[in-house]
């Protein structure tokens, strides 16, 4: 919680990205505020660089599941965008929570204008399922995170 409180406060830590935090950030931050169990063990998590041990995003799951399925979310800050952090990020989360009894699916909603977005979920192995006027949803189940 010290991050999200850090966030909503607009105090900077010396292990952010220049431009971390996001917009992103500071809405999830927000809803952490409002619901604080969100941050649970299957909550969020913050993206670090390796090289630079740097926050350059995050990652979490909307717990708790919700018959058998779980929504993911995630963000990178522009200045790392292309260095395949998310999908890195998305993927490891998905294959966690899939692990948890319970969770059969995991899946993302994301706007058809932002293909960014849906280039990081075909790379972290989600598959399209359904698309309606200009969003997609993509999802991953157990079994097929198994076929990979």
């Amino acid at each position: 919680m010290a991050e999200a409180t850090a966030v909503l406060g607009n105090t900077r830590s010396v292990h952010w990205a220049d431009d971390f935090p996001a917009e992103g950030d500071r809405v999830v931050a927000g809803l952490f505020d409002q619901n604080p169990a969100w941050l649970g063990a299957h909550g969020h998590r913050l993206i670090i660089e390796r090289d630079s041990d740097l926050v350059v995003g995050s990652t979490g799951l909307f717990w708790p599941p919700s018959e058998g399925t779980l929504e993911i979310g995630y963000g990178i800050v522009a200045s790392r965008h292309g260095r395949g952090y998310a999908p890195e990020a998305a993927r490891a989360l998905a294959e966690f929570a899939l692990t948890v009894t319970g969770v059969r699916t995991v899946f993302a909603t994301v706007e058809l204008s932002n293909p960014a977005s849906v280039r990081v979920l075909e790379k972290a192995g989600f598959r399209r399922w359904a698309t309606e006027e200009n969003l997609a949803r993509f999802r991953i189940t157990r079994s097929s995170c198994h076929e990979r």
